[in-house]
C-alpha cells in the first residue's frame, strides 16, 4: 500500500518547522531505511512508541472508541507523524489516531516520517494538540512551562510559537 503526501492551501505544521535544515546537516539516512523522508509510509503499530513530550494527559475513552469505529469503516484519513529512533519510531503527532487504530485492530498505520530533535518534538506535540483539540488549562500551562524550562524560551517566544 502506497501513500502520497497531500498538498493543499493550508500551511499546517510544515509552516512551523522545515526538515530541510536538518537534512542538510547530514541526517539524510535516518529516513532512507523506510523509503525516505517527506513521504508517507505504512508502519507497523508495534514499531511505534508514544511521544514522551505529549502534553495531553487525558484521552477520552468514548471519543477514542468513536474514532476507532470511524477508522474501521473509513480507514485512517490523516497519517500520523513520526521520527525514526533506532529500529522503532516515536510519535510526533497523532496519538489519538494511533490509539484509536490500536483499538480498531489495525496492524499498520500511514505515517509521515520526518526528522525532529527533542525540541521539535515538544513544539510539534503542543501545536498539533492546539490545532486539533484544545488542551485543558492545566495541560496548556504545563506545556508552556516545559517549553520555557526545557527549550530555554521566554514567555514571549512561547506565545509567538504557539500563535
Amino acid at each position: 500500500m502506497t501513500y502520497q503526501k497531500k498538498t493543499g492551501l493550508g500551511r499546517g505544521l510544515s509552516a512551523l518547522l522545515d526538515d530541510t535544515e536538518l537534512v542538510q546537516q547530514g541526517h539524510k539516512s535516518l529516513g532512507n531505511e523506510v523509503g525516505g523522508l517527506n513521504h508517507i509510509h505504512p508502519i507497523l503499530l508495534t514499531q511505534i512508541e508514544v511521544n514522551p513530550y505529549q502534553p495531553r494527559t487525558e484521552f477520552d475513552a468514548e471519543a477514542l472508541q468513536d474514532l476507532s469505529d470511524s477508522i474501521k469503516l473509513q480507514g485512517l484519513i490523516q497519517p500520523i507523524t513520526v521520527r525514526k529512533n533506532g529500529m522503532q519510531f516515536e510519535l510526533i503527532s497523532g496519538e489519538r489516531r494511533f490509539r484509536a487504530s490500536q483499538i480498531a485492530g489495525l496492524d499498520e498505520i500511514p505515517a509521515y516520517v520526518r526528522l525532529a530533535d527533542d525540541r521539535h518534538m515538544l513544539e510539534l506535540a503542543i501545536v498539533e494538540n492546539l490545532q486539533r483539540e484544545d488542551l485543558d488549562p492545566i495541560e496548556m500551562a504545563y506545556s508552556c512551562k516545559r517549553m520555557m524550562d526545557e527549550l530555554g524560551l521566554t514567555q514571549e517566544e512561547v506565545a509567538s510559537r504557539l500563535g
